[in-house]
């Protein structure tokens, strides 16, 4: 519980608060990184309800306590996942195209708000018994959308689901990676072979060098964040399809609670991972709250001194 609130605090101090008082920190694919902190604070909400739940042992509220529940894993759950997958556009686009390729503001917001309507169906649907309907699983203390019923209907809407909210985002983001990846590769790869034909170290100024470091850095840290995800949804999705499509019987409660548990666990680790290796956060920690020894330089202050130290150190032009 305190792990949480701790997670919860830090979440909102660095994604949120840092974004809103730096400027440095205003873009575009931060934005990205502001709805990601909004989902997972909203899986975190979720963890107050847990401790009541299991203190009773039976659900507050009983069905309106297990739609509150299963609507905010539902909208974090899905929402979070397509977040990744555009933050890893994101990231793509920055880095094979720095000139032409970034978001701007209104682009961003427009792929926030689709992100969100992404996350609506499969959780409005449920809800209000459209198609497939919420249910208490694991120790009765948590929610989520049936995946035991057994007939044809509940089966469509696990597969539905299972493509939705978790094969979908996982395409696209180890599409956008690989893209990123290869296009990073041969962009060094086309400055080496032109920089020995023109019989050079290097043909990227050092300015270039460290914004491109500071931006392969950051997609690191996203990449890292993804791997997460993977570690967290993937046990849950393999206990949905068990249930639906395979043998019900290696479905106990507390192998349908651990993956449950792990889902709410990589919210509170995100902000973390995201803060102690993003540049751009750690300067600002830096700059901000010098006591926390960051010890992280600004990346625009070095890409700025770094290009005035190359220009100081080139000989002056011939006098006629």
């Amino acid at each position: 519980m305190y792990f949480k609130i701790i997670s919860a605090l830090r979440s909102i101090m660095f994604r949120g608060l840092f974004t809103a008082i730096s400027k440095s920190l205003r873009s575009a694919s931060n934005m990205f990184v502001i709805n990601l902190a909004v989902f997972d604070l909203m899986m975190m909400l979720e963890m107050p309800l847990l401790i009541m739940n299991s203190f009773y042992q039976r659900l507050v509220g009983y069905q309106l306590g297990c739609d509150v529940y299963a609507v905010l894993g539902s909208l974090s759950g899905i929402g979070g996942a397509i977040t990744n997958a555009v933050i890893a556009f994101d990231r793509y686009k920055t880095i094979s195209s720095p000139l032409d390729g970034r978001i701007n503001t209104v682009q961003a917001g427009l792929l926030i708000a689709f992100t969100w309507f992404w996350a609506l169906p499969f959780t409005i649907l449920p809800a209000f018994r459209i198609w497939g309907r919420f249910v208490p699983e694991g120790f009765l203390t948590t929610c989520s959308f049936d995946y035991f019923t057994e007939d044809q209907d509940t089966k469509v809407f696990v597969a539905c689901i299972f493509v939705w909210s978790y094969c979908i985002p996982m395409a696209l983001i180890c599409y956008f990676y690989s893209q990123l990846f290869g296009a990073v590769r041969l962009h060094e790869r086309m400055l080496q072979e032109q920089a020995k034909k023109m019989n050079v170290k290097s043909l990227a100024s050092n300015k270039e060098d460290n914004s491109r470091s500071v931006e392969i850095r950051i997609a690191k840290v996203a990449f890292t964040i993804f791997f997460l995800f993977i570690c967290a949804w993937t046990p849950y999705a393999f206990v949905t399809m068990t249930g639906a499509f395979g043998d019900r019987t290696l479905l106990t409660p507390i192998a349908t609670m651990i993956p449950a548990v792990c889902c709410k666990v990589v919210s509170c680790i995100d902000p973390w991972v995201y803060a102690i290796n993003h540049p751009r956060y750690r300067a600002e920690l830096q700059k901000r709250l010098p006591w926390m020894g960051v010890r992280e330089q600004d990346p625009d202050a070095v890409s700025t001194t770094t290009s005035v130290a190359t220009a100081g150190s080139q000989p002056p032009a011939a006098e006629a």
